[in-house]
């Protein structure tokens, strides 16, 4: 009886060796979704994602005006891991935001509304209580909302591009108990952003077939309904994508795809949440990325 119970157990073992080896072997990878809550347009494409039932995280804009329909889109979808996408900027012509706290004025341009670009908001040499008071606003907004918030990041990078900014995001962090996007040992997969709209599905498979298994990979997408609304915004930055709108339309189109999700399955890639990385790694575990 013992005997046969020791060999139970030693079974149970390698069982259990046998599924930390193949989970150990499996890529990992992290589906952001960002700008949500830009336009309306936006929020519908990622309604679009939502169907598909694949495990993402949302990267939301509180400071645009179409966020509180990405709220009550979230709300009825409490598996999604939310994300304050902190954003300083405002690069779209014609279709302008700005700061949601008062008194932030070296923020902002001559019309109250955020810079378009990391350099123009940097020559205005910003206030960095101003800075805090904005970002923290944002947090603030978000928690608010009624909505599980789970990790912080930053649009277009601007928040983290000088040293004290940083350290106010990583501070914030630490203050409201959150994650912070690529502090976890993320390594960005292969960018999409700016392949041509054709190649963008085969371009997205490609990378995800490729994928590091000792590594917890990041995939951003940036999401859009091709159409009127989308058409109409013309990055103020000369880095920026002419077509967008078809960009957006086809990310969108690649996120949704069969061909993805087969591609997916035959990698036996782990699909992770932020809210699952949290839970796996812990807040006490960040790091700043090299």
């Amino acid at each position: 009886m013992l005997k046969n119970s020791r060999i139970a157990s030693s079974a149970s073992l390698v069982l259990l060796l046998l599924t930390i080896t193949c989970f150990a072997q499996s890529p990992q990878l992290l589906i952001r979704c960002d700008d949500i809550g830009m336009t309306h347009a936006v929020n519908q494409a990622f309604q679009k994602v939502l169907a598909t039932g694949l495990p993402v995280s949302a990267s939301v804009m509180f400071a645009c005006p179409w966020y509180q329909e990405a709220v009550a889109i979230l709300k009825n979808h409490p598996e999604v891991a939310v994300g304050v996408h902190l954003t300083l900027n405002a690069e779209w012509q014609n279709y302008r935001w700005g700061p949601i706290s008062r008194d932030v004025l070296s923020l902002c341009d001559s019309l109250g509304y955020f810079f378009p670009s990391q350099a123009a908001l940097h020559q205005n040499n910003p206030s960095i209580e101003e800075i805090e008071r904005e970002l923290r606003a944002q947090i603030e907004r978000a928690l608010q909302s009624g909505l599980k918030i789970d990790y912080i990041d930053y649009h277009m990078g601007t928040a983290i591009s000088r040293p004290a900014w940083r350290s106010i995001v990583e501070k914030l962090a630490r203050e409201y108990h959150l994650g912070i996007s690529r502090y976890f040992g993320e390594i960005d997969v292969q960018s999409h952003y700016s392949l041509p709209v054709k190649a963008k599905l085969s371009g997205i498979c490609q990378a995800i077939s490729q994928l590091p298994a000792d590594k917890i990979n990041l995939s951003v997408f940036h999401i859009g309904l091709l159409g009127s609304e989308m058409d109409a915004l013309i990055d103020l930055n000369p880095h920026g994508l002419k077509n967008m709108s078809a960009h957006r339309q086809a990310e969108l189109e690649a996120l949704t795809s069969p061909k993805l999700r087969r591609t997916l399955i035959k990698h036996n890639v782990q699909l992770l949440t932020y809210r699952d990385l949290i839970k796996q790694y812990g807040l006490e575990n960040m790091h700043a990325p090299q």
